[in-house]
């Protein structure tokens, strides 16, 4: 059984999950070669390679005093209603009030539901500070923006979870303009605050990849046979040595000795029902995987108002968000918009010809489009793909024309289950139609007027 990563991304989106690892458990194949389950194999590019890697050092990391949490879909619920209990994985998290936002790494504005109402929520704190490289949303919708350098901007090296080598990352420029890398930020930061020493431990942001590089090579001992620093970096790869098997965790070693290698779940074993998630009470997920109705699909009530099933998968032409202004990027646009694609039979109902501009809607939100006429959706169903930077007419007001192509100008924020509280922005339902009116220009990209 073989699952895409975004199923979980809807209305009960874990119980498709569940499901299929209790169909294949069902089989009796869980644990052989080419048999059981697995999930992502296509996205996370780890199809025949060992589950994992040698350990790696990293930068050492204080106690957080904060034990607070919330689910990171949740973001706009805790700006918006600071104090309200939520259940979430048979515990009830009371949403805190923050104050102030310091965001370093991703985009909300790319990945949350419902931008408009994020819009809003984002002006509740006091203050927001954001590192950034470009003059994206997420920058636009800041109190201080401090300019970061780019990973082609700063020396480091990169160890990925499956990956069998360590790789140089030596710079091939100087940052941009007054832009710092994100350790010379917290390092003038932690100055300011009188822990400079304790944070940077005397060394310079190069020593630290170097230390890092040699506590991972000590670490791994002789039987690695890392080379020392300077030859790695000259030559910039070194292999990390195989992982032996049974891993645990894995279904091949749950197979081969379920006492010495159990799963992390209550019992230890692959759980069809789940004493534990029963004792929730949810009415949302019972003890077994089982179908529960979406609020949005094409059987759904509102289906007669909105009838196109839309579908934001991640896209082909950049990362998520990242390098939408790049010329890659770009040259997938449909005059400047980012492409949806449309079963030919909804297309003739709605009189929409291929390259056409077309409004997608709901009482969330609407946006713009290029128009691609395609079989490879089925009929009743829309494509458009995350990551178009969003650029809207009104932030903030409900129902505003984004002139880019977001898809999460009309995606509900809206837990995926009180089990999960994840994102459902594939259950959303759509139309479109022809947009004939006065082409509106793409700002997304325009740089602010800055005064020195």
């Amino acid at each position: 059984m073989m699952v895409n990563y975004a199923i979980q991304r809807a209305d009960h989106g874990e119980q498709p999950i569940w499901m299929s690892v209790v169909l294949a458990a069902m089989a009796g194949s869980m644990g052989r070669p080419g048999c059981g389950w697995g999930a992502g194999y296509a996205t996370m590019d780890a199809t025949g390679v060992a589950p994992g890697r040698s350990s790696v050092a990293s930068v050492p990391r204080g106690p957080n005093p904060v034990a607070d949490f919330i689910p990171v879909a949740r973001i706009a619920d805790t700006l918006l209603h600071p104090g309200r209990t939520i259940d979430y994985n048979g515990r009830r998290l009371t949403l805190p009030e923050l104050r102030l936002i310091y965001w370093c790494g991703g985009n909300p504005f790319h990945h949350h539901q419902d931008l408009h109402r994020l819009a809003r929520a984002w002006q509740t704190p006091d203050t927001v500070v954001v590192h950034e490289a470009w003059w994206n949303t997420n920058a636009k919708f800041a109190d201080i923006v401090l300019p970061v350098a780019t990973s082609l901007e700063r020396d480091d090296f990169a160890a990925g979870f499956s990956d069998p080598h360590l790789t140089a990352m030596p710079k091939v420029r100087e940052p941009e303009g007054e832009s710092r890398t994100d350790h010379q930020i917290f390092a003038a930061l932690a100055c300011r605050l009188g822990y400079q020493r304790e944070f940077t431990q005397d060394r310079s942001e190069f020593e630290w990849v170097r230390h890092l590089y040699e506590q991972t090579r000590a670490g791994l001992g002789d039987e690695a046979a890392l080379p020392g620093f300077d030859d790695f970096w000259r030559e910039t790869t070194a292999e990390l040595p195989a992982l032996r098997g049974p891993f645990p965790g894995s279904f091949e070693a749950l197979r081969a000795d379920p006492r010495q290698f159990p799963l992390t779940t209550p019992s230890g074993r692959i759980e069809i029902f789940s004493e534990e998630i029963d004792s929730f009470g949810y009415d949302d997920c019972a003890g077994h995987p089982a179908w529960f109705e979406p609020v949005e699909w094409l059987g759904a009530e509102a289906s007669s108002r909105f009838p196109l099933h839309m579908i934001s998968n991640q896209p082909a032409s950049r990362l998520h968000s990242q390098y939408d202004n790049g010329g890659h990027s770009l040259a997938s646009k449909i005059r400047g918009r980012e492409p949806v694609t449309i079963h030919p039979q909804d297309a003739a109902a709605r009189g929409i010809q291929d390259g056409m501009i077309v409004r997608v809607h709901n009482d969330r939100g609407s946006c713009l489009a290029g128009a691609v006429l395609s079989d490879d959706v089925m009929p009743g169903v829309i494509q458009l793909s995350t990551g178009a930077w969003w650029d809207p007419a009104q932030p903030g007001l409900s129902g505003s024309l984004d002139r880019h192509g977001n898809p999460n100008s009309l995606t509900a924020d809206r837990g995926c289950s009180r089990l999960s509280q994840g994102p459902s922005a594939h259950s959303a339902l759509v139309d479109a139609e022809v947009y004939d009116g006065p082409l509106p220009d793409v700002l997304a990209f325009t740089p602010p007027h800055l005064e020195h």
